[in-house]
């Protein structure tokens, strides 16, 4: 019989660390990625809590960290839009036999473009599970990133990798490696191809050129639906010259920003997606609502980055269970550290009056 103590502890479903080997350009990786449902540990009373040994104190502790550390996504616009997008695109591509459209999501670092990038693949992946519960061997997903410097054969090996297509060190050709990729792909029925890092092809260069053409084969090649993510694609000189108007011609932009705090409905929509954040805490202290009131802090602290945020709130949860305070509150804010990119836009959007309440905590 199991004690009461027991019976409380809550149930971790986080996913073992990925290994090195596994990572989310794999499929062994993206299919982790896929399954990964985060559930929220339940907290228990201060009676249950006091009832539980050292041990099992610790355990729970451990659990919260790790499900703070990996706070589940929150859906903003910007992904709500991007798989609306796809969806309509992979609809109209299935019939396609050349010149399919395909959609670009531009925008400086730390808007959120890998996560809506990633987001609209598994959205896709779940729907065509659902649709097929018992074709097992479907990957109907292929996620790769475009090296630094990517020639056409790195660009080519990033796609075979993704499939774990083994090939022997020497001897092997381009040809072979797209031959196989496509062969693969096609028995896997594959029809959403997301490539991240696109600002990595140089089309100023040679090599660089190649590796766009060779991106662009793939998708003549391959009956899918692809998707692209990279910093200001737009400046990047990828829809210049002949090669870019085909790109311009065929692609959905989609610009991921920082959000906005100019209007009453700006910051309405930032105090939401706070107030969403705040909701999937689990601290035994924290007063709902505490972050919301701080909405305007956060957003001068963050420029309005979303990855900026979450880093914020899911590296005060961290602390605040560490310390054992179980409550966010605005001097454990201060002490998360933030990227560079989030400090230098916090130094210029900070109203005068904030930059020295912050410097007073401090």
């Amino acid at each position: 019989m199991s004690t009461p103590s027991s019976r409380m502890m809550p149930q971790t479903d986080l996913p073992d660390a990925t290994p090195p080997d596994c990572p989310l350009t794999s499929k062994e990786g993206w299919r982790r990625y896929v399954e990964h449902e985060s559930t929220p540990p339940q907290l228990h009373s201060a009676a249950e809590r006091a009832a539980l040994t050292g041990a099992e104190r610790d355990r729970e502790d451990e659990w919260r960290r790790e499900y703070h550390a990996n706070l589940p996504m929150v859906n903003t616009p910007t992904i709500r839009k991007v798989i609306a997008t796809a969806r309509l695109l992979i609809q109209l591509n299935r019939h396609q036999v050349s010149a399919r459209r395909g959609v670009i999501l531009s925008g400086a670092s730390g808007t959120g473009k890998t996560t809506a990038l990633t987001q609209m693949g598994r959205a896709h992946e779940l729907a065509t599970r659902k649709r097929h519960p018992h074709d097992g061997a479907r990957l109907p997903v292929i996620y790769v990133t475009v090296p630094p410097a990517a020639t056409p054969k790195m660009l080519a090996t990033e796609f075979a990798r993704f499939f774990g297509l083994p090939f022997p060190k020497r001897g092997v050709t381009l040809t072979d490696i797209v031959d196989a990729v496509c062969a693969t792909a096609a028995h896997t029925r594959v029809d959403l191809v997301l490539v991240d890092e696109l600002h990595n092809l140089n089309l100023a260069t040679r090599s660089g050129a190649e590796a766009s053409d060779q991106l662009k084969y793939f998708a003549e090649r391959l009956p899918a639906t692809f998707a692209y993510a990279g910093i200001d694609i737009e400046t990047q000189g990828l829809f210049a010259g002949t090669r870019g108007r085909q790109i311009a011609g065929r692609f959905v932009v989609i610009p991921a920003a920082p959000f906005s705090h100019a209007t009453a409905a700006d910051q309405e929509t930032w105090r939401a997606l706070v107030g969403t954040l705040e909701s999937l805490l689990r601290l035994h202290e924290h007063a709902p609502g505490t972050l919301t009131e701080m909405s305007d802090y956060l957003f001068h602290r963050t420029g309005g980055m979303i990855g900026s945020l979450s880093q914020l709130i899911r590296g005060a949860a961290v602390l605040a269970i560490e310390d054992g305070s179980e409550r966010i509150t605005r001097e454990l804010l201060e002490l998360v550290p933030l990227d560079f990119a989030a400090e230098q836009t916090q130094r210029l959007i900070t109203p005068a009056g904030a930059k020295g309440r912050r410097r007073s905590v401090a």
